[in-house]
């Protein structure tokens, strides 16, 4: 692969078609235009939003079908447009799956994640992933040599949860409750246990046991409480949480989070749901009770490279979250065992 040489070979990539219409077919090798590069994929891993995304068959923000899919990937380039410089082929990096432009109402404010104008990027589930302009500029790292490249593909949704810890308004010593026990919930333990009491509920053993692992105080299977709100207060000397996250995109759950706070709490609606799903909220309790309700969306550039060094610095057993290496003809059975629950993430090798 040269600079900005052509090529007409063609590779195999994952496109989505609509609602768990998930296709293998071959795609022209992509050719890198000015400022992009082209990056071999040496490890792509599945994340719970590709779930929702392949369950719903598109997303608001991210992609509209039929469109290449996947946007968690680490690999080394191999192809550089012109004008590119910093990098050279046969470096190791992670691409984030988008970009702010900088200049827009929100970006002049430095809330990236509001951009209007955000570079999204998919198409990961491939042999290459060509990388836009704005993110080589912007969130495309160098990996470490000790990480591996499934390790640095977690680097995008671990930095959507820092992002989310840093808007939760969390104190050393508060007890925070989390609904959600996919990889999402679980990095938010990872990241918040070592100031916090986290108690997580969840639906599978297995990922309960994760839990601990990364420091939960307590875990709970949500299916075996009667009232988990009434289980959250007497955790709490009869208040309620100091600050609710929830990580499943279910509205009810959302409703659920909000019965868990105490008076004063932050609560960080963190998962996405469908689009126009509405939940209810009691008026008396949101005034009197002077709760923070948050919508937490993506990431942005700096916590883009704390979740690149948080993984790089090997403090937390990320790789507990990665259930399974399969090659990427595989992919369609990947997304049955999400959806069963059967694996938490899989790393995809071309």
């Amino acid at each position: 692969m040269g600079e900005i040489e052509f090529r007409t070979i063609a590779v195999l990539a994952a496109l989505l078609y609509g609602q768990e219409d998930l296709r293998l077919e071959t795609v022209p090798d992509p050719t890198p235009a000015a400022g992009e590069v082209v990056i071999e994929v040496g490890a792509a891993t599945t994340c719970g939003t590709d779930l929702k995304v392949w369950r719903r068959g598109g997303h608001a923000k991210m992609l509209k079908p039929p469109t290449l899919f996947g946007h968690e990937a680490a690999g080394q380039i191999v192809a550089l447009g012109e004008g590119v410089t910093g990098w050279r082929i046969g470096d190791r990096v992670v691409a984030n799956n988008s970009a702010p432009c900088t200049t827009c109402f929100f970006c002049q404010r430095q809330e990236f994640s509001l951009c209007t104008n955000l570079t999204f990027n998919n198409g990961t589930f491939a042999k290459y992933l060509r990388v836009p302009a704005p993110i080589v500029q912007q969130n495309l790292l160098s990996i470490p040599e000790d990480v591996t490249d499934a390790m640095a593909a977690m680097t995008e949704p671990l930095a959507c949860v820092l992002h989310g810890v840093a808007r939760s308004q969390v104190k050393p010593g508060d007890r925070v409750v989390l609904l959600g026990d996919g990889a999402i919930g679980l990095m938010f333990v990872a990241a918040l246990a070592k100031s916090a009491e986290v108690f997580l509920f969840g639906g599978s053993e297995s990922r309960l046991e994760i839990a601990k692992k990364f420091g939960a105080v307590k875990t709970f299977n949500y299916r075996q409480v009667a009232d988990l709100p009434d289980l959250v207060r007497d955790l709490t000397d009869g208040w309620g949480a100091d600050v609710v996250i929830e990580a499943t995109g279910v509205p009810a759950a959302w409703e659920m989070a909000i019965a868990c706070a105490r008076p004063g709490a932050t609560v960080n609606l963190f998962g996405g749901c469908p689009r126009d799903t509405t939940i209810t909220v009691n008026t008396e309790q949101l005034h009197y009770n002077e709760l923070t309700l948050k919508g937490v969306f993506h990431n942005t550039p700096e916590f883009v490279r704390a979740a690149l060094a948080l993984i790089s610095s090997h403090t937390i057993p990320f790789k507990l979250l990665i259930s399974d290496h399969q090659p990427l003809r595989n992919l369609e059975q990947v997304f049955q065992d999400m959806k069963q629950r059967k694996v938490v993430k899989v790393a995809i090798v071309p």
